[in-house]
């Protein structure tokens, strides 16, 4: 009966500190889902050049929220190790390498049209006017990126003092203000232009300096951060704490890259399938993103539980949480594909109408149903490697499954017949997906299991650097 109360103790604390992170990632992606369904109905087109702006869009500026989420488990262990006195100085040093990012992303999505032409040939053109919109999008939704770079600053220093609730608050407020801004900027309302696709990147810079500006008045109001808005500065630039942030935090950067760049480099490769092949990789996309929004969020629950207790030098009670997170997330990934799969035509139905588009949807959503199962698990196993900030093995085993394993699994599949009698298309890319996301699953709990072994020392030692 103890251990019963225990686990459920437990798994109370891990739900109640992941809904909230739920509901805000579910907003923050809602974004991008309304982006889509606007592009959509506007023309196929518009959404295939949304379609492949976020394909490089979401990897760049996911490699600055991987660099930058460290910050959580950081200030979590602080917390639980009652050091906030050092925590002020993690966030304004991840607010000088948050700035430092913005600028080279703002150069690098600048003079994105180089890479999304490289795959345009003479015999398998790109349709330009699919180019021209994605460009444009790029280089309106990139005077945003440093203000969403500052949120996440600020949102990973609530996080890892347990206060998951602000960031939920603000992204509902900018999913209800991207609508109406979106509105009016694609379809050129209120007197302005009908700016299209380019719309959605234009109302998502606006969004995501808002976002900003919120957070950071919450924590210049709040009674529980007081004491940390109020430390005093010792250095405007600290190198040391800077090096921390960066060594710990590259690893995590470069593996949120790999994976999400995976369904960049896919985005670009059937590009040349044309607007219907890439509109529904797009839907099913947006679709698996939306999913995406509960492992996640369980998985940052799961980092701070994990870099709290391994703070308040509770190494077993930090292991017994991980293996409830785990099966937390195989009971949610099971009822989330079971409805992709029972309601898959209402579900394709919220973005197109077009048959054609619908028809290729209706097959790669049976393969998303299958992809949930070893997404949630390896995104709970990488999440509790970050909470021990074992970050290097994340990044190794991404890169093996994602990029030696899953993108020529996809690629032999989906555009060669060397495996099937014709190519899959997108359903061969999906297939790659499900292959290295299996592996990923399979590496990143045998290494959790192998860290957990540590003996305590080792274990607390690590988490304290």
């Amino acid at each position: 009966m103890f251990i019963k109360n225990k686990n459920l103790n437990e798994a109370g604390n891990i739900i109640k500190l992941a809904v909230p992170v739920i509901l805000a990632q579910i907003a923050q992606t809602a974004i991008t889902f309304v982006d889509t369904i606007m592009a959509g109905h506007y023309s196929a087109t518009a959404l295939s050049g949304v379609a492949i702006a976020v394909s490089i869009w979401l990897p760049t500026i996911l490699f600055g929220q991987g660099l930058l989420s460290v910050l959580t488990p950081i200030i979590a262990n602080l917390n639980g190790a009652s050091k906030r006195e050092q925590i002020a100085v993690q966030t304004r040093q991840g607010l000088i390498i948050a700035t430092i990012l913005s600028i080279l992303m703002m150069i690098f999505l600048y003079h994105a049209d180089k890479l999304i032409t490289i795959r345009s040939t003479i015999d398998n053109p790109i349709d330009p006017e699919m180019v021209t919109v994605a460009v444009h999008f790029l280089r309106a939704i990139m005077w945003g990126a440093p203000g969403f770079l500052y949120f996440l600053v600020y949102r990973n220093q609530c996080e890892g003092l347990s206060n998951t609730k602000p960031a939920m608050v603000i992204m509902a407020i900018a999913l209800i203000a991207n609508i109406p801004i979106n509105y009016i900027l694609i379809y050129g309302k209120l007197g302005l232009p009908a700016f299209g696709g380019v719309g959605c990147g234009i109302t998502a810079a606006i969004i995501f300096w808002l976002m900003f500006i919120l957070i950071k008045i919450f924590t210049l109001i709040t009674d529980s951060q007081q004491d940390i808005r109020k430390r005093p500065y010792t250095k405007f630039i600290d190198i040391h704490v800077i090096k921390r942030i960066i060594v710990l935090g590259i690893p995590l950067a470069l593996a949120y890259f790999f994976e999400v760049s995976l369904f960049a480099v896919v985005a670009l490769l059937i590009a040349p399938l044309g607007q219907i092949v890439v509109a529904a990789h797009q839907i099913i996309f947006t679709i698996s993103s939306m999913t995406f929004a509960i492992p996640l969020s369980l998985g940052v629950a799961t980092s701070i539980r994990v870099g709290y207790l391994l703070g308040k030098q509770e190494p077993l009670l930090a292991k017994h949480t991980t293996y409830i997170s785990l099966t937390i997330a195989l009971i949610m990934a099971t009822v989330i594909a079971l409805s992709l799969v029972i309601f898959k035509s209402s579900f394709i139905g919220v973005f197109t109408n077009e048959s054609a588009v619908y028809t290729i949807c209706m097959q790669l959503i049976i393969l998303l149903a299958i992809y949930q199962v070893f997404d949630y698990l390896q995104v709970v196993a990488s999440n509790v490697l970050r909470g021990y900030k074992d970050t290097k093995s994340i990044l190794l085993i991404t890169l093996f499954s994602y990029w030696i394993v899953g993108l020529p699994v996809g690629y032999v599949l989906g555009l060669t017949n060397l495996l099937t009698p014709t190519p899959l298309g997108a359903a061969g890319f999906w297939i790659g997906f499900i292959t290295g996301l299996s592996i990923a699953a399979v590496l990143l709990m045998s290494r959790m299991v192998y860290i957990q072994k540590q003996p305590n020392s080792v274990i607390l030692k690590r988490a304290a650097k």
